[in-house]
């Protein structure tokens, strides 16, 4: 690769040049950086960035200036740039120990969702917002894009929907209301 400022001075790649050079050095590239990383998964992830790169950048590429070395040293070091960002993650992850237990839901949060899953995902979308979320008809439909109305149909039909869902359990409709439901 030569630097931007340089004139092209017609070295520049084409697709069909780029694609045999791609062919011809994309396995024994990896097999380099596999065993640079001891990580076949890895190796092909990072190799396959830098072509990317590459290809990006191929009206500056210059075949007879060892191309294949720059892809090599670009996937060298977008798996060092990985390798330091995963190790930042468990440092961070480290020093805030283990994960706060968390209760398991309760049967009728279990069997509101059971239910919500049953129904169409606008309506679902809906009724959460509304009723689980708190936001008004108008709110909901500036969030989900939709005419105030339809958000109106939606919630009436999912409304609807989930009284039949719970018919019988203990969330029936007549007993309790989806919107005394606790959230958490």
């Amino acid at each position: 690769m030569r630097p931007p400022e340089e004139p092209h001075g017609g070295r520049g790649v084409d697709e069909h040049a780029f694609d045999a050079f791609y062919t011809a050095s994309v396995g024994r590239l990896i097999g380099q950086l596999y065993a640079m990383t001891g990580d076949l998964a890895e190796a092909q992830d990072v190799v396959q960035e830098a072509f990317v790169r590459a290809w990006e950048r191929r009206d500056e590429l210059d075949l007879d200036a060892a191309p294949e070395a720059w892809v090599r040293t670009v996937a060298w070091r977008l798996a060092v740039s990985r390798w330091r960002r995963v190790r930042t993650a468990l440092a961070f992850a480290r020093r805030q120990g283990p994960p706060a237990t968390v209760p398991p839901p309760e049967p009728h949060h279990v069997l509101l969702v059971r239910a919500l899953r049953q129904i169409p995902e606008p309506q679902r979308r809906a009724v959460v917002l509304h009723h689980l979320c708190d936001l008004t008809v108008e709110q909901v439909a500036a969030e989900v894009g939709s005419p105030v109305g339809t958000v109106k149909a939606q919630l009436s039909r999912g409304r609807a929907a989930l009284a039949r869902l719970l018919a019988d359990t203990e969330l029936d409709p007549g007993t309790a209301r989806v919107s005394e439901v606790r959230h958490g």
